[in-house]
């Protein structure tokens, strides 16, 4: 028995030491995509800090002795693990909640809207970006999706807050990628819509809409005009990149995406970019037209003028809503 404790305590002077005093506060944050908690250490080394799940929230602004862990929009209990070199690991509980609120009653909800300038920035910028390119793929790289005007937007919509590492990268077939940061908030598909980014049904949010089909990965462009977006304006010069046009022609409603300058060629001129869909018998083609050539397109319906009854307006995502 003598000969165990004396191991024993042998045993316990070669442990690594105690970590450093750490403290996590609060324990508890909304899962809104913004509200943070500070990890304070006293070091004189940074720690290694791991977040599990990976998706429930992120680490920021690590410094000599303090870390930011900023919840996203998925509610979770979330184990926090810190590990300074040569100590044992310090573990946290942290636990967020879901926010389910709709402030502009537009169905969207409010974790999915982008408050931060930021953001709203990079969802711009990511969402042309990624609608340009496919332009310039070769039609038989570009995804087998895109096959009218809606799947194009919903395409750059859904990768635009992917995680884009080399994986994805390269399963997209992206030729580059942009060193401009994605939308913080959350990632596809980790929200608590899962994969259901776009709203297809009228009526501002409801408990039973996480559940009852109220949202979907596919939406045509009705659906995203009447549910995902709202109107702007009529006049073209207050749109901004990642707007979209909308224009109705007999029965059906088609979509454009104000590019605004090219990010692949700048060259000075303002685009919209768009899917023609099914054309002739053939797959349609992808077309990418200066807002002169829109302006005096050859068909007058699809000349994007307040004299036009076919032009509908410049429509801005309600994920981009701001109060007036």
């Amino acid at each position: 028995m003598g000969t165990v404790l004396v191991l024993a305590v042998l045993w316990g002077r070669h442990e690594p030491a105690p970590p450093a005093s750490i403290t996590l506060e609060p324990v508890r944050l909304l899962a809104d995509g913004y509200d943070t908690a500070t990890l304070t250490f006293h070091s004189a080394q940074r720690p290694r800090i791991a977040i599990d799940p990976p998706y429930a929230a992120t680490v920021e602004n690590i410094t000599d002795s303090t870390a930011r862990i900023r919840a996203s929009v998925l509610p979770a209990q979330i184990h926090v693990r810190v590990e300074f070199p040569n100590s044992a690991p310090a573990t946290f509980q942290l636990a967020t909640s879901l926010t389910a609120a709709d402030t502009f009653e537009d169905g969207t909800p409010d974790f999915l809207r982008l408050d931060d300038d930021r953001d709203r920035m990079a969802f711009r910028r990511w969402f042309t970006f990624l609608a340009e390119t496919q332009y310039f793929q070769a039609p038989g790289a570009r995804p087998t999706e895109i096959d009218d005007c809606a799947a194009l937007i919903r395409y750059a919509y859904r990768e635009t807050f992917r995680a884009h590492d080399a994986a994805w990268a390269e399963a997209a077939r992206v030729p580059v990628v942009p060193a401009f940061d994605p939308p913080g908030k959350y990632r596809y598909p980790y929200t608590p819509l899962a994969a259901g980014l776009f709203r297809v049904r009228a009526g501002p949010l409801a408990p039973g809409d996480f559940s009852s089909g109220a949202f979907a990965q596919f939406a045509d462009a009705q659906t995203l005009r009447r549910f995902n977006t709202h109107f702007l304006t009529r006049n073209l010069t207050l749109a901004q990149p990642g707007d979209l046009l909308f224009f109705r022609h007999d029965a059906s409603f088609h979509s454009m995406i104000y590019l605004g300058a090219s990010q692949l060629r700048p060259d000075g001129d303002l685009y919209v970019i768009y899917h023609t869909g099914p054309d002739r018998g053939g797959p349609g083609e992808i077309k990418r037209l200066t807002m002169s050539e829109l302006l005096h397109f050859p068909q007058l319906d699809w000349r994007p003028l307040a004299a036009n009854p076919n032009f509908l307006g410049v429509y801005r995502w309600n994920i981009l809503r701001e109060a007036s």
